[in-house]
């Protein structure tokens, strides 16, 4: 019995169940979501052979440039997420530990998570649309925009596609390319109105944008704080709230203007 036994053994036979029970803990999955910098697309090009951006109904511009929109990857809501990567992921600055209910629906499963990010997409390429047509006074029942990215999910491209629509269609306004021929990223939302919205990762697409050669990046003004937690050193962060916004910054930054900074 217990009672019979020294003290040093007893704490001796009482570490074998803790110790094991955190044997137990570190393999057993956590709620937690790993994600880290994912793919950057230059809209004004092709992804997988075709182009991102398609315009008829109104000339097209020859482009300069790029205009890249950033991703993350994630583990799926499916996945086993144990102690360890989720020691690695916070000690790591490539890296980010995330809860699982603040990035994926409760209950949903890995293809039914595909299939809404696929469904917020075709919803951003559409807003983004409006916008871009709105933007530019362009009758949408005359111009017909089609945008093809696949294998990519979720609205945090908007911003990007409609930036990419203005280049094809009118470029910096007077001739020229709103890029001026840099290599431009960015990420956010996007309304028919123009409105741009927050997203989530923007410290790990800073990081993609710098990795794949961006040297401005177009981030949510309310995303500013994580834009420059990525320590993405030599990329310059612009703040933008709306479409003529980011236009009017990317003109400046083309004609050596003032240009507003994170």
């Amino acid at each position: 019995m217990l009672s019979r036994l020294t003290r040093t053994r007893a704490i001796a036979l009482s570490a074998v169940p803790v110790a094991a029970l955190l044997a137990v803990a570190a393999f057993a999955p956590l709620p937690y979501v790993i994600a880290q910098p994912g793919a950057t697309v230059n809209v004004l090009g092709e992804h997988q052979g075709s182009p991102v951006i398609s315009i008829t109904g109104a000339p097209v511009r020859e482009t300069e440039g790029d205009l890249r929109m950033t991703t993350i990857v994630a583990t799926g809501p499916d996945a086993d997420v144990d102690l360890g990567d989720v020691a690695d992921g916070w000690f790591r600055t490539d890296r980010s530990v995330m809860p699982r209910d603040t990035v994926y629906p409760a209950g949903k499963s890995d293809e039914q998570v595909a299939e809404r990010n696929l469904a917020d997409m075709a919803d951003s390429q559409h807003e983004a649309t409006l916008a871009a047509l709105s933007y530019l006074g362009r009758d949408p029942k005359k111009v017909k925009v089609t945008l093809r990215l696949a294998d990519v999910g979720g609205p945090s491209a908007g911003l990007l596609f409609s930036l990419g629509i203005v280049d094809k269609l009118d470029g910096d306004g007077s001739g020229g390319d709103l890029t001026g021929g840099r290599d431009i990223a960015g990420t956010g939302t996007i309304d028919a109105d123009g409105d741009v919205g927050p997203v989530a990762g923007v410290a790990l697409k800073t990081q993609a944008a710098k990795r794949d050669g961006a040297e401005v990046f177009l981030v949510p003004k309310s995303e500013c704080e994580a834009a420059k937690a990525g320590e993405a050193k030599g990329l310059r962060l612009v703040p933008v709230t709306d479409l003529k916004g980011a236009v009017e910054s990317l003109r400046a930054l083309e004609k050596g203007g003032k240009v507003p900074s994170c």
